[in-house]
């Protein structure tokens, strides 16, 4: 199963750090984030990356040219300075339209147990499956009932439990609600998805950063 890493994004919330790199590249104990999530896909024996580069992604990939990794399959697709996260995932149509896929953001960090998302998904029957977390409020909002996502706001400010972790399982027939490089994948598509009762949640009380 292929793993897409979303790492194109300007990072203006962090900016004292992404005015140098991107925000994937910013180090936790001296390995760069996106690093520890591929790590953490190969421990449940993913190692077929594309990561979807924009912003600044000449750092991403002079950084995997100058070091090697044996155990991972990294393609990196440029997908746009200003392409939104539907956007990139759209670009990256033609390598994954064949088969269920693995999505994540490349600024988030977690414990989840991969293998135990995917067969929930698979389980369920659901056109994408994300990996519902409870963080700070500050975040966006989901409403979940028997793992169906039937509320989704991105950040919102109503104080509610259970928010978009990243964390995908996707079905290619997904792509048909992704437009074009405008495409925010947190606003219309997956509020589409939301209102066919396709959009599940795997709930996650572990780890989550």
């Amino acid at each position: 199963m292929k793993v897409v890493i979303l790492a194109g994004g300007l990072g203006t919330r962090i900016s004292e750090y992404t005015k140098i790199i991107p925000k994937p590249m910013i180090k936790i104990n001296k390995i760069p984030i996106i690093c520890r999530i591929m790590d953490h896909y190969v421990k449940f024996g993913f190692n077929d990356f594309y990561i979807a580069v924009g912003y600044k992604g000449k750092v991403i990939r002079d950084y995997f040219k100058r070091k090697s990794h044996p155990n991972k399959i990294i393609k990196i697709i440029e997908t746009g300075k200003n392409t939104m996260t539907g956007g990139r995932l759209k670009r990256l149509e033609k390598h994954l339209k064949d088969e269920t896929f693995l999505m994540t953001y490349g600024d988030g960090v977690s414990n989840v147990n991969i293998k135990s998302l995917i067969n929930y998904h698979k389980k369920q029957k659901k056109l994408v499956t994300l990996t519902a977390v409870r963080p700070p409020a500050r975040f966006g909002a989901l409403k979940i009932n028997k793992g169906n996502v039937f509320y989704f706001k991105e950040k919102s400010k109503l104080d509610e439990s259970w928010i978009n972790g990243g964390f995908f399982v996707i079905e290619p027939e997904f792509f048909k609600f992704l437009k074009n490089d405008g495409t925010y994948l947190e606003r219309e598509p997956f509020e589409k998805i939301c209102k066919l009762k396709q959009l599940n949640a795997y709930k996650h009380k572990g780890f989550w950063q």
